[in-house]
């Protein structure tokens, strides 16, 4: 999608093409839908959250043509989010996936009239094994609304359809439903950025979560000297280990550092007779081993410098450099 001219976003709405205002009509149809949805949110949804929160098992969720393909990604989205979900399909429920639903699930079914008759065994099921049932529904007199533990209503407002056929207004209105029952389950379960990114370890989102644990150099890697090492042998230490920098460990603990910048800083015909400690930058800037990549860059980027020692209570444990940032796509 390209961006408007500012002409064209400040034109009259007569000199729009019937296109644009076909377009706009829908998303203003479907926003004052929203409106009404995230208004009318009261009681009921606090016990479908309350119910998809006691589940020991996973939350199934199910749904029927339309209502079906809003179901799937309500299910992926709870998934990655904390909350283990799978769909269903009522079709192969009828069939013998009714099995894949247990005791200690949690159902959500989605159906606008709420008499969708391929959902009756997946309700008769939940009534039988006690297994909790949300409905989200347009009618909160419907056999779905009814049959449920906890019904989750629908604001009643036209499809975006002209003809009021074709399911528009209504699955967005579940879509965000769903999203709204993901996220407040999410921030229920103190969710954090370091628990999403062991469910999106790969693509751009993955790599944003990286920790500074994931990207540092460990080990025999890590360039350390004692605070008496004859500068000759720091040289020796940072040429061998190629991170532009040595740290300086003292009793266990980074004391100081030593970089390129140090070496320019302190050049002079006594510099190889120095010690570590009298050359090294005292108290130098470092971080977390579960502080996230992309804040470590954002250091780097802030403080004009590009490794940062990786410390767990003083203790060196790695150092990270920021073209390792920038090769994992952090930036």
């Amino acid at each position: 999608m390209t961006v408007a001219a500012p002409e064209a976003e400040n034109a009259a709405p007569d000199t729009l093409s019937p296109d644009i205002l076909s377009a706009r009509r829908v998303l203003a149809a479907e926003a004052a839908a929203l409106d009404a949805l995230a208004e009318s949110l009261d009681g009921p949804f606090v016990a479908a959250l309350d119910a998809l929160a006691g589940a020991s098992g996973r939350v199934v969720v199910t749904g029927m043509g339309k209502s079906g393909h809003v179901a799937r990604k309500i299910a992926a989205t709870l998934a990655s989010t904390g909350t283990p979900a799978f769909f269903v399909h009522p079709g192969e429920a009828s069939h013998g996936d009714l099995g894949m639903i247990m005791p200690g699930d949690a159902v959500v079914a989605l159906s606008n009239s709420g008499e969708t008759p391929e959902l009756g065994d997946i309700i008769a099921y939940t009534r039988r094994f006690e297994i909790p049932l949300v409905a989200i529904t347009s009618r909160e007199g419907s056999t779905l609304a009814q049959a449920a533990d906890v019904g989750l209503i629908l604001p009643r407002v036209a499809e975006a359809c002209p003809m009021g056929l074709a399911p528009t207004t209504s699955t967005t209105l579940m879509l965000a439903l769903g999203d709204a029952l993901a996220v407040a389950l999410l921030e229920r379960n103190n969710f954090t950025p370091a628990d999403f990114q062991v469910f999106h370890p790969g693509g751009k989102l993955g790599q944003r979560l990286l920790k500074a644990a994931d990207l540092m150099h460990g080990g025999d890697a890590v360039p350390l000297v004692a605070p008496d090492a004859a500068m000759s042998e720091v040289l020796l230490v940072m040429t061998e280990k190629r991170m532009g920098c040595a740290g300086v460990v003292e009793a266990g603990r980074l004391a100081g550092i030593i970089t390129d910048g140090d070496l320019r800083r302190h050049m002079s015909a006594g510099l190889l007779g120095c010690s570590a400690a009298e050359v090294m930058t005292r108290a130098p800037k470092t971080v977390s081993p579960t502080m996230l990549a992309a804040e470590a860059l954002r250091i780097m980027n802030s403080k004009a410098i590009t490794t940062l020692f990786v410390v767990d209570d003083g203790r060196p444990l790695g150092v990270l450099h920021v073209h390792d940032l920038l090769r994992s796509g952090v930036a």
